[in-house]
């Protein structure tokens, strides 16, 4: 049993945390009468008994009441969300889903191709990015100043406004046939931009579509290593010791680095 010295103490830990909500309910944080989620309004919630969860994850999944999954990995981190809904049609255009498996939305490109844009691919961190600029060659690529975001802004932009002018519509409301009508005429240079090409950004728009699809998981992509399942991809295996000396090819299940987490 505890004595009254440790019965204070426990009163006095608690203090902080009740305090720390009353503070939130009375701050900016308040907004219109509703209480933002994340973090702040996990604060706010009066505690309940954690729910047993026998699913393992690395805590960028979870369930919602009603069983949906929600990926928390699935957030923008670069595009605004109209940027994002002209990345996600075109990315599921250029990778269409059909029999064989998932497509471009499902698979969660544009949220590779955001988060690679967020990190230092958008800035060309990486790369020599200083003048004199001329014109490369076609085996050199761009050669220019702006950024790999810069690119992708003006790019979304433009099929966005070659939409509305051609069709009256926005891109993501386009019928399929319409949105490759859209993506050939920036293939072929139809479109005359004059800060970029319009053949360079879909070259752009293409391979990190590709990359998106086959990335490992980590990256945002390749929900549920779908892309690895189209081609039979192995992933990211230890080893194939186990296989190595079959005389057949043999079809095994992709693995993600995930996977190389050590277990409890």
């Amino acid at each position: 049993m505890a004595n009254g010295t440790e019965e204070q103490d426990l009163k006095d830990h608690k203090e902080p945390d009740q305090s720390r909500r009353n503070f939130l309910k009375n701050s900016g944080y308040a907004v219109g009468g509703l209480i933002v989620g994340g973090v702040v309004g996990s604060l706010l919630r009066t505690p309940k008994k954690a729910a047993t969860n026998n699913n393992v994850n690395n805590g960028t999944t979870s369930k919602t009441p009603a069983g949906e999954v929600v990926n928390f990995n699935q957030a923008l981190m670069y595009f605004t969300q109209e940027q994002f809904l002209i990345a996600e049609a075109a990315t599921d255009r250029l990778f269409p889903s059909d029999a064989n498996g998932p497509g471009g939305k499902e698979l969660g490109i544009a949220y590779f191709i955001d988060h690679q844009l967020a990190g230092e691919w958008g800035t060309n961190g990486r790369e020599y990015m200083q003048g004199p600029f001329f014109k490369g060659e076609t085996t050199q690529g761009y050669q220019g100043r702006l950024k790999r975001r810069e690119i992708f802004d003006i790019g979304l932009q433009e099929m966005q406004n070659f939409s509305n002018k051609k069709y009256q519509k926005k891109f993501k409301d386009l019928a399929p046939e319409e949105q490759d009508a859209v993506l050939k005429a920036f293939e072929t240079d139809e479109v005359k931009l004059t800060t970029i090409s319009a053949s360079g950004f879909f070259k752009t728009l293409f391979s990190s579509t590709m990359e998106g699809a086959y990335a490992d998981p980590l990256y945002g992509g390749n929900g549920n290593m779908g892309g690895w399942k189209l081609k039979n991809f192995p992933g990211n295996q230890m080893s194939y010791t186990n296989i190595i000396e079959a005389d057949k090819f043999e079809k095994i299940q992709p693995v993600s680095l995930r996977e190389h987490l050590p277990h409890s």
